[in-house]
Formats: C-alpha cells, sequence, structure tokens
C-alpha cells in the first residue's frame, strides 16, 4: 500500500499535478497517523511527505510527528535510500524553521552518497534545496550551481515540469546578479512548461519574479500588475502561503516607490510654483496627485499588516523582519522618525536570531538612514550621538552585507557609508569617495542600477574634489577668466557649507563666526541644496 502510495506521490511531483497529490494525502491521512516505522517504504513516504509540505499540504508539525517516530535505533536499521529520504525531510524541517545551516547539512549529507544510490530524482531535489539554502544565505554563485545541478538531473529523468521549477530560482539568482535580459529568458521557459499544470504556487512565484525585473526597470505599473497576478495565482492554492505574504510585501514597496515619484513631481511643481512658472491649472493636479498619494500608502500599510499576519503565523523571522523594515520606510518617507528607527531595530532582532546577514544588513542601513535624516533635521541641539549611531550602523550593514555575495545590498550599504561620511560634520570626503567608488564598481551599467541616494553621494565626491582642485588651482594663483568678485563668491560656496557643518548647522552661528549676514549664509546652502527647501524624498531600492 505504502509503495502504490510514494510512486503516486513521486510522479505528481514529477509531473506537477498538484491536486491529485494533494487528493491521494488528504485520502491516506489515516495511514499517515498510524504509520509504522517498521513498515517497508515508512521513511520513504516521509520523504515525500516532505515535499508536499513545502509545497503546501498539512504543515510542519505534520512531519515533526512522522520524524518523531523513527529513534536512532529504528534509523540504524533502515536501508541507505530509506535514510536519505528522512535526512531529506529533517532538512526541509530545518529550511522551514529558517537553521539554514543545519538544513545545508541534511542535503549534503545526501550529495555526499550519490555515487551509492543514483536516485536521480531524490538528487535533483536535494540539489534544488541546497541552491534554496544558500539562496537564503546571500550565496548566489554557489546557490546557481547547484540548481543548475538540479534542473539538469530533472531533465535527464524527463522530468521538464520539475526542471521548471528550479529554473525560477535560476533565473531568480541571475536576476540578482544583474543578468536580467537572460533571467528573462528562463522565466518565459519555466512560465511555457507550468502554464497548463495546477501548481499555482510555482506561477505564482514567476508572475513576481516579472515583477522584480519590471520594478529594477524602473516600469512600476508594469511590476504591480505581475505582483497582483502573483497574489491570485497564490490564493488559489494557499490564502496563508508564505509566497503569497512576500508578494504583498513587494506589492507595497512598488506602491511606496510610486508615491515617492508623486511626491518628487509635487515638490517640483512647488518649486516652480514659488517662482512664478507655474499654471494655475497644475494646482488641482497636485491635490489629486496627494489624494493618490495618501491612497497608495494606505494601501501599503495593509498590505504589510496583511503579510505580518501570515510570517507571524508561520513564525518566519525574515518575512517579519522584511515586513518591519518595509514600514520603517514609510515612517521615514513622512518624517516619523522615531518610529523608523525603531522598526529598524525590530527587524535587526529578528534577523540576529537567526544570524540573517542579509536582513540585519537592510535593517542596520534603514537605522543608518534615520540617524542622517536626524542630522539634516537638526532636531536634536547635540547632533554628536546621532553621528556616531549614524557611523556604527552604516559599518555594521557594510560588515553584514559582506557576508553574502548580494552585490547589489553590499553596493547599498556602502552608498550609506559615503553619505554618512559626507554628512558628518568632520566631513570624511575621501572616505566617501572611497565608498562610492566600490558601490559604483559592485554595480553593473545599464538599467535602473543607480538609485538616487547614490547619485547624490556621486555629487557630494564629485563637489569636494572640484573644491580640492580650485583650491589647489587658486593657490598657484590660476585664476583663469574669473574676477576676483567670482573667485569670492565661488570661495564662500566653498567655506560657508564647511564652516556651516563645523557649526552644528546653524546659521546664526556662521554668520557670527564668518562676520556676514545670515541672508547671505542661507542664500549659499540654498545654492547648494542644503537647506530643507531643496530637498526631496529619495526613492529607496533597497531589495
Amino acid at each position: 500500500m505504502l509503495t502504490a502510495l510514494v510512486t503516486q506521490l513521486q510522479e505528481d511531483l514529477a509531473f506537477r499535478r498538484i491536486d491529485s497529490g494533494m487528493r491521494a494525502l488528504e485520502a491516506n491521512r489515516p495511514a499517515l497517523a498510524g504509520l509504522d516505522p517498521a513498515q517497508p517504504g515508512a521513511a520513504i513516504l516521509v520523504g515525500c511527505v516532505a515535499q508536499w509540505v513545502d509545497i503546501g499540504f498539512d504543515g510542519p508539525e505534520l512531519l515533526r510527528d512522522l520524524l518523531g517516530r523513527f529513534a536512532t535505533q529504528c534509523r540504524a536499521r533502515l536501508p541507505l535510500l530509506d535514510y536519505l529520504h528522512l535526512r531529506m525531510a529533517e532538512g526541509l524541517l530545518a529550511m522551514v524553521e529558517e537553521e539554514i545551516e543545519q538544513a545545508t547539512r541534511h542535503f549534503q549529507f545526501v550529495q555526499s552518497v550519490e555515487e551509492e544510490i543514483r536516485d536521480t530524482q531524490l538528487l535533483a531535489i536535494s540539489n534544488f534545496w541546497i541552491g534554496r539554502c544558500l539562496r537564503k544565505e546571500g550565496r548566489y554563485d554557489d546557490a546557481l550551481s547547484y540548481t543548475i545541478k538540479g534542473k539538469t538531473l530533472a531533465l535527464e529523468r524527463g522530468y521538464a515540469k520539475m526542471a521548471a521549477i528550479m529554473q525560477v530560482l535560476e533565473s531568480w539568482l541571475l536576476f540578482q546578479k544583474g543578468k536580467l535580459s537572460e533571467a528573462t529568458t528562463i522565466l518565459h521557459e519555466a512560465e511555457a512548461a507550468l502554464s497548463e499544470t495546477d501548481d499555482f504556487i510555482s506561477r505564482g512565484n514567476i508572475r513576481s519574479a516579472y515583477g522584480r525585473v519590471a520594478r529594477r526597470q524602473g516600469r512600476y505599473d508594469r511590476a504591480l500588475e505581475h505582483f497582483e497576478s502573483s497574489l491570485a495565482e497564490y490564493k488559489q492554492r494557499d490564502p496563508q502561503h508564505l509566497n503569497l505574504a512576500r508578494a504583498l510585501v513587494n506589492t507595497a514597496f512598488v506602491k511606496r516607490l510610486i508615491a515617492l515619484e508623486l511626491q518628487n513631481s509635487i515638490d517640483e511643481e512647488l518649486a516652480r510654483r514659488r517662482s512664478g512658472s507655474l499654471p494655475e491649472k497644475a494646482v488641482e493636479t497636485s491635490r489629486a496627485r496627494r489624494s493618490q498619494i495618501e491612497r497608495l500608502r494606505s494601501e501599503a500599510v495593509a498590505q504589510l499588516s496583511e503579510a505580518l499576519g501570515i510570517y507571524v503565523r508561520h513564525h518566519n523571522h525574515r518575512g517579519i523582519g522584511s515586513v518591519h523594515i518595509n514600514y520603517g520606510y514609510l515612517y521615514l518617507d513622512e518624517g516619523d522618525l522615531d518610529h523608523a528607527s525603531a522598526e529598524g531595530a525590530e527587524a535587526f532582532r529578528h534577523g540576529e536570531e537567526k544570524r540573517d546577514y542579509i536582513l540585519m544588513a537592510r535593517a542596520r542601513t534603514l537605522q543608518c538612514m534615520a540617524e542622517n535624516a536626524r542630522l539634516e533635521e537638526q532636531i536634536d541641539e547635540d547632533t554628536g550621538p546621532h553621528a556616531h549611531l549614524a557611523h556604527d550602523f552604516a559599518r555594521d550593514a557594510v560588515e553584514y552585507a559582506q557576508q553574502t555575495q548580494n552585490r547589489r545590498l553590499l553596493a547599498r550599504t556602502l552608498v550609506w557609508q559615503g553619505l554618512t561620511y559626507s554628512n558628518d560634520s568632520r566631513g570624511d570626503h575621501d572616505a566617501a569617495r572611497r565608498c562610492c567608488d566600490a558601490a559604483l564598481a559592485l554595480l553593473r551599467p545599464g538599467g535602473q542600477s543607480f538609485w538616487q541616494d547614490l547619485e547624490t553621494l556621486k555629487a557630494k565626491v564629485r563637489h569636494s574634489g572640484q573644491i580640492d582642485a580650485s583650491l589647489q588651482e587658486w593657490s598657484e594663483g590660476q585664476t583663469g577668466d574669473k574676477t576676483f568678485q567670482q573667485i569670492t563668491e565661488e570661495f564662500a560656496s566653498i567655506i560657508i557649507p564647511r564652516v556651516w557643518e563645523r557649526e552644528e548647522r546653524k546659521i546664526s552661528r556662521v554668520a557670527q563666526k564668518l562676520s556676514i549676514s545670515p541672508k547671505k549664509v542661507r542664500r549659499v546652502l540654498d545654492a547648494a541644496g542644503l537647506t530643507g527647501e531643496k530637498r526631496q524624498r529619495v526613492p529607496v531600492h533597497s531589495r
């Protein structure tokens, strides 16, 4: 009886007949409840059940119960193949519990006896699951090699549909390496293979992957369409599936980016209105955009709340942390720095509990951004503690990102470390320049690889270089065609921002120290984009 059930479950997995396998498992719940580890094929059945739990059948509690029946003495008497299926089940359970290193060890044990078992299907899945573990750790190059091996083994067995689910992961890893065209081509192949199946989770993963590509390209409306399509696919299988929560977070993130773009356009129109160049009808447009921004942010909050409920139900630390980071960005956009910092700290706590370097780096970056915002807004009289915290958070973020192979994550942490150096009253521009150069070296040219905050850092570094060059030229008597008055104005544009930083960004103190009018100080700072009127909200492409 067990042999026939195992055969059906394995074939349904291979050909992605999900409803068929789910019905078979439901019909055999009594057999699972009374499973005796001494029954022939019992351990192999547990390994199959693990794969179905991964798809969405029942939950990890069932798997934990089945594994608990196989005591150490019982396992010692098992045939090798049966024992390997138990190790696969234990690995899947560890992966669900986010014990990634432990899960990887189970799967690698299966790999270590590859020559002895010659079970292509088992080896294909173990390679695929190792790839998933390494992806979670940010080890993308290593994950890609295992994923491709798993795909190759599945194709050798004639399981094109099983290979397609591995192609989805392969595409995601190529996407992370910046190979968008290659990633999209592989997605098309996987989509064609799975289009006639009822594997709604894998189909949802494909739509979600398309959404991430579109978001990377800056096509936010198109990204929303893909993410919303993925939500519909996931809900056909399980309205509480972890992947549905991830898609909700992605959707909320894109809505935030659209809201930021709208806010930037409003700020630009406001500046034109002050200069008298804005038509009166544009006022109505701005009002409509503000209403749209409120709607988008409200929807984003609601979707994050729904995602958080799913993640909490599954005890998924990375997911919970990701929700808190996105909450933090929304608070940051509104200038609520206390709540933004608190969300970053909560996200870091969840990452630290599982030593999730990706989550910890993202959380520290958010905290760094909040501290830099406090410095820019001059919220406290004593800016020293915030400057120290900003540097500490930036350093931690870089160190955590360096533990992964996530180039964009590392680049982003370097950008904010560079901005922190630039924003400090001490102004370590050489260090900022090194951070900028390192970030640029990590990013592939073209596409939407360059964030607005990277452009800000580049501008600051460039301005610093121009200052050094100008001072060197003047010291050698090289003035070009400039008049003394022009040189004086240019020198003022150099020295006033520096003094302003050292005087804790107090215009009155700069005016007193340099014996000039506060109006002139403000004019120079406005021209340099250092005061509030010139500051724009910055889209944060952190994912």
